[in-house]
């Protein structure tokens, strides 16, 4: 079926603001003051990361599912996706579906936001930052994790060759192979920063901090923002453009 430009920009952030909501909703059950869930920990962290982006995927079929600029961009660069307009139309359906999300995830944990003291920890629900602050380190981390993402969400997309008998691609499955995928990718290399691997998620959410009325929430780090942006979008093409080759 084909769908309207308007039923692929609401589809794209439905299915974002859905993932940033449970996404950014298991990062509070874990850290937020006298949550049920403080203290999960990073593998708790993880899967819910995962599942976020099952069910965000799940409920924005009729966009693709991107919800991540990183990807739309690895796309175009390898052809996977030609309209550039429609490109810009869902990175903005993105960045608005994160900002949705993060407003959610505030009104569920208001009073848990009312009572926490730490600056830090009120960023950290709504996005990324270094362990070790080095610019340009913490730059080249995302865009290897942003690599490793669009990379195999392309290679996922390939569709058997019935003459061959090669089996189908694992885009057959659905959801389920990008969802254990964003867990392996946090589990593996997130310990550095965070790992954001897409723009519209830590952008969205880091707005939303700006905005929103939290007691003690401190700044946004704007300083550091730039590098979950950069770094995702220059990961998803480079993986674009190598998939060209790599990935025939």
């Amino acid at each position: 079926m084909d769908y309207s430009v308007g039923q692929q920009f609401l589809s794209e952030l439905v299915g974002t603001a859905m993932l940033l909501l449970l996404g950014g909703g298991v990062v509070a059950t874990a850290i937020l003051t006298k949550s049920k869930g403080l203290g999960g920990g990073w593998l708790l962290i993880n899967f819910g990361w995962g599942l976020a982006v099952f069910a965000g995927v799940t409920v924005s079929y009729a966009s693709g599912a991107q919800l991540n600029p990183a990807v739309t961009v690895g796309l175009l660069a390898s052809g996977g996706m030609t309209d550039f307009g429609l490109a810009i139309l869902l990175i903005i359906a993105q960045l608005i579906g994160a900002m949705i999300g993060a407003l959610l995830v505030w009104l569920a944990f208001k009073k848990h936001f009312d009572e926490e003291t730490n600056a830090g920890t009120i960023l950290g629900v709504f996005s990324t930052g270094p362990e070790i602050r080095s610019y340009a380190w913490n730059l080249i981390t995302e865009i290897i994790g942003t690599f490793v993402l669009v990379f195999v969400v392309i290679g996922f997309g390939h569709a058997g060759d019935p003459a061959t008998k090669t089996p189908a691609g694992l885009a057959a499955l659905g959801a389920l192979p990008v969802a254990l995928l964003v867990v392996g990718i946090g589990a593996s290399l997130g310990g550095p920063t965070g790992y954001a691997i897409n723009p519209a998620r830590d952008l969205g959410p880091r707005i939303m901090h700006a905005v929103l009325p939290i007691p003690n929430k401190g700044g946004s780090d704007w300083g550091y923002a730039w590098v979950p942006i950069v770094g995702p979008l220059l990961g998803g093409l480079i993986a674009g453009l190598l998939s060209r080759v790599l990935l025939p």
